[in-house]
């Protein structure tokens, strides 16, 4: 008998179990060697990264190679020598962390970055379909690439864990950003975003009743704020008072209601995904004029066009502006602003999915027999196999199940 080594399929991490030494040749025999390159990231206001330096130790102590660029952690505060400690080789051209086998990486690939790939290569990086370029993926689809959208790929209980991770981080971070934003030294009105004794507490609401909105109301709650939540189901409103364990304030968008809800507000929090059945902005410019002055607001749906009529995108570096006395943030990417914990959460997903592609004998056998990691597949060898993107650019689109099926 011989022990199973750490990271298993079938078996959690940190423990040893023991298996038949004829299984654990089998073991061997399938698998891979990743060579993963992480460059430095390159799209402004991207402060994250893939993999931390203790994931590093983890791939290279399971016999993979990690190549990365120099400073690639440096905005998330680590250290090109605590990489270089746990395993990591350093490497100051960026070229050569893209000739790597697997590159990833968290902003979706530029033309620049797409024409240093050597090609046949196994990528990724974030999709973010509306800011995609029709030539950018013809490029890829040249390179004959394998490229994964993070954000696309489902865990074995259906969920978008990159999606859901970046999602709780967005929600209480909003609520970090009021309470700094209400502040007078942030041009405030100078009040507490929590609840003090004998004092009115903060009047809090959140549009939506997804993740990043549960996230938010508990972050509110937790500081004493009064929070009314509303959303277009029933459903997900009942739902978020489950998860939450208590009663708020929940409604649908009855327009009188969410009007009179705006106009007493401190912090409004945009947590709404669009999709067909948001037609328009959820608020109005008129609904905006009729907000207290000095109150906040803060649209996470801003990468997707904005659920305010008054949200015009900004940045970290200049992230607010007012108008009509109301302070608006509309930053995208906001995991950003905590970008180390967002790197761990991303690192945390990351690692054990190499992990796995690697004991399962590399990408394209893993994705055979994964379908979390083939949901988010979107080109594969070369061949475009999301539909989405094929309809958006006038692209011929495959099914990888028939492409799978057939190879």
């Amino acid at each position: 008998m011989a022990p199973l080594s750490e990271g298993s399929k079938n078996f959690p991490l940190g423990h040893e179990f023991y298996q038949p030494k004829e299984e654990m040749l089998e073991l061997e025999r399938r698998r891979k060697q990743l060579v993963i390159g992480i460059p430095k990231e390159e799209y402004r206001g991207e402060n994250r990264v893939c993999l931390t330096p203790q994931s590093v130790e983890l791939l290279v102590n399971n016999g993979h190679e990690v190549v990365l660029e120099r400073g690639a952690g440096l905005a998330s505060n680590y250290t090109d020598k605590e990489y270089s400690e746990n395993g990591a080789r350093i490497v100051l051209e960026k070229k050569e962390v893209y000739q790597c086998d697997t590159v990833m990486q968290v902003s979706p690939f530029s033309s620049a970055e797409i024409d240093m790939l050597r090609g046949n290569q196994i990528l990724f990086s974030a999709l973010q379909i509306k800011s995609q370029c029709g030539e950018n993926v013809r490029k890829l689809m040249q390179k004959k690439v394998t490229a994964i959208a993070l954000e696309l790929v489902k865990d074995r209980d259906n969920y978008y864990p990159v999606v859901r991770s970046m999602a709780e981080i967005a929600g209480i971070s909003s609520i970090m950003i009021a309470g700094e934003y209400l502040s007078k030294a942030h041009g405030g009105k100078g009040v507490m975003l929590g609840g003090i004794t004998g004092i009115t507490p903060t009047e809090v609401v959140i549009l939506g009743a997804g993740t990043a909105a549960e996230y938010a109301t508990r972050a509110a709650l937790g500081l004493g704020a009064m929070v009314k939540v509303f959303d277009d189901s029933i459903y997900r409103l009942r739902r978020l008072e489950d998860h939450l364990g208590h009663r708020v304030f929940t409604s649908i968008y009855h327009p009188q209601v969410l009007e009179k809800a705006l106009a007493s507000a401190d912090v409004v929090i945009g947590a709404i995904r669009n999709h067909k059945e948001h037609i328009g902005y959820m608020v109005t410019e008129e609904m905006v004029e009729k907000m207290k002055a000095g109150s906040i607001i803060i649209d996470l749906s801003i990468d997707q066009g904005g659920c305010f009529e008054t949200s015009m995108l900004t940045n970290h570096k200049d992230p607010v502006y007012k108008k009509y006395g109301v302070l608006h943030y509309c930053v995208p990417n906001v995991p950003s602003h905590v970008a180390r914990t967002a790197s761990l959460a991303l690192s945390n997903i990351c690692a054990p999915l190499l992990l796995n592609i690697g004991q399962n004998g590399g990408v394209h056998k893993f994705i055979k027999n994964d379908m979390g990691l083939r949901k988010g597949t979107y080109v594969y060898r070369g061949i475009l196999t999301n539909r989405r993107l094929g309809d958006t650019f006038g692209i011929l689109a495959k099914d990888i199940d028939l492409l799978l099926a057939a190879m």
